[in-house]
């Protein structure tokens, strides 16, 4: 995740720093404070807020009844996570759900805020939760802006409604809730025309579509590479057309993240969903709680969690499970399973989900040119030598190695850590620790976890040898 890299790693520091001490002083919570400002200074944060929030902390460190549970450090680490959380909005702010379908949301921003994909991202995630969206085509100025909608809408097969750019945006969105109520379908989301800069026409024509149809939710488009002017823009648009919440975009673009930690406190308005990539899959409903744990190392299960659901069959996971604990697990299973995590998205963005394999993780480099290698190289066996990969010998490595344009070397390499990963999964399935999808350690009879035993291979090593530079 490239958003907040910079701020992450500067508080992680800071935070390593304190927890490394049996007991805080007074010194030593003011001189975190102090990077902890400077941190979010330079991560384009509103003055105010970072003057507001380093202040909130400050008190409630020194002012702290210190858990039993926690050391002292920790105690800071976990009221920052908290007023980082609080400062984003507390908890996720849902869209506004019409009691009478349709849901009519009505899509704001300037130019080059990425508004048009936003439409179509979002109609797609509602899509995704069997609601029947209708994208409606009311940009009628900027060039292409109807073609976009309508390729966007091929693509995820969503259906667009679209009257050309002669009749007036007011009229085109009025007919598509009508068409909507007609046609069955119980999402409508209009894609309004942005313009270079605000100006009154812009505003007047959006207040003229919000009069027409009513809207159950306003969202500004808003870019979040433009740091402290995107909250100006949001500012301005709230307090022209009294928006329901913001879609911050491009939010993989920016190491600095300002603009997520400044718009809600800033605004008074909440971030709804944010973009985190191009792809029309890479949009995410924004949870503050999970951005706040992302941002301090934290890692972020949850949505981990839910990207496999969206995407991963739950009857071929068991079936996967089953094979790694008998040993039947073939290199077929093997490259289903990759086929699988990569439609969750980029590889080393999932794992930097999980807690403390982010920092892990920084170093290595998962090329996606290695992984197409890996998978050249499985394709290039027969099925027999996929089933069973002790067959192939030195002559069947020469061709695996031709038929897949790489060395022989690559393919020893390969079936080398193909072998040492079906030993581990055996091993951690006749030590009991592989259970439901989860790890457990083994427990002596206090009922804590056993120390010692031979090292297994870091998650650096792997990642690096599979598929690293």
């Amino acid at each position: 995740m490239a958003v907040f890299s910079s701020l992450a790693d500067k508080l992680q520091e800071t935070f390593k720093k304190l927890t490394g001490k049996g007991k805080l002083t007074e010194a030593d919570i003011n001189e975190a404070m102090r990077t902890v400002r400077m941190a979010l200074l330079e991560a384009d944060v509103s003055y105010k807020v970072v003057k507001d929030f380093v202040a909130k902390v400050k008190e409630r460190s020194l002012g702290a009844d210190i858990l039993e549970s926690l050391t002292p450090g920790q105690q800071v680490i976990k009221i920052v996570q908290e007023e980082l959380t609080a400062l984003m909005g507390s908890e996720n702010a849902a869209v506004n759900m019409a009691a009478k379908p349709p849901t009519i949301i009505m899509m704001a921003g300037l130019q080059g805020s990425g508004k048009t994909t936003s439409v179509a991202k979002i109609a797609n995630i509602y899509k995704n939760k069997h609601k029947r969206p209708l994208l409606v085509a009311a940009d009628i100025y900027r060039p292409a802006a109807i073609k976009q909608l309508q390729v966007l809408g091929e693509q995820t097969d969503i259906p667009v409604f679209s009257l050309g750019d002669k009749i007036s945006p007011v009229e085109i969105a009025r007919q598509a809730v009508m068409h909507a109520k007609e046609n069955g379908n119980d999402m409508v989301l209009i894609d309004t025309a942005g313009r270079l800069h605000i100006d009154e026409a812009l505003m007047q024509e959006l207040k003229d579509i919000k009069a027409a149809v009513e809207p159950n939710e306003i969202l500004l488009v808003v870019d979040a590479m433009a740091g402290q002017d995107a909250i100006k823009v949001a500012e301005t648009f709230n307090a022209e057309l009294e928006i329901d919440g913001l879609v911050l975009t491009k939010m993989d673009g920016d190491t600095r993240g300002g603009a997520a930690l400044s718009a809600k406190a800033v605004t008074g308005k909440p971030i709804k969903f944010v973009g985190m990539g191009e792809k029309l899959d890479a949009m995410e409903p924004f949870y503050p709680d999970r951005m706040a744990s992302r941002i301090l190392g934290m890692g972020d299960v949850l949505t981990l969690i839910e990207k496999a659901q969206a995407n991963i069959d739950d009857q071929r996971a068991k079936e996967l499970e089953e094979k790694m604990k008998n040993a039947t697990y073939t290199l077929d299973d093997f490259l289903d399973q990759m086929a699988e995590v990569r439609k969750m998205g980029d590889m080393k963005e999932m794992l930097s989900l999980i807690p403390g394999l982010g920092k892990k993780l920084k170093d290595v480099e998962i090329d996606e040119r290695e992984i197409r290698k890996v998978e050249s190289i499985v394709l290039s066996m027969t099925a027999a030598e996929r089933q069973n990969p002790s067959i192939i010998n030195a002559s069947r490595k020469q061709r695996i190695a031709k038929g897949s344009g790489v060395q022989v070397m690559q393919v020893n390499r390969l079936l080398k850590q193909f072998d040492e990963m079906k030993k581990m999964m055996k091993k951690l399935s006749d030590n009991g620790m592989m259970k439901g999808n989860r790890v457990h350690k083994p427990r002596n009879k206090k009922g804590k976890s056993k120390g010692g035993g031979k090292k297994r291979p870091s998650m650096n090593s792997m990642f690096s040898k599979f598929f690293g530079q």
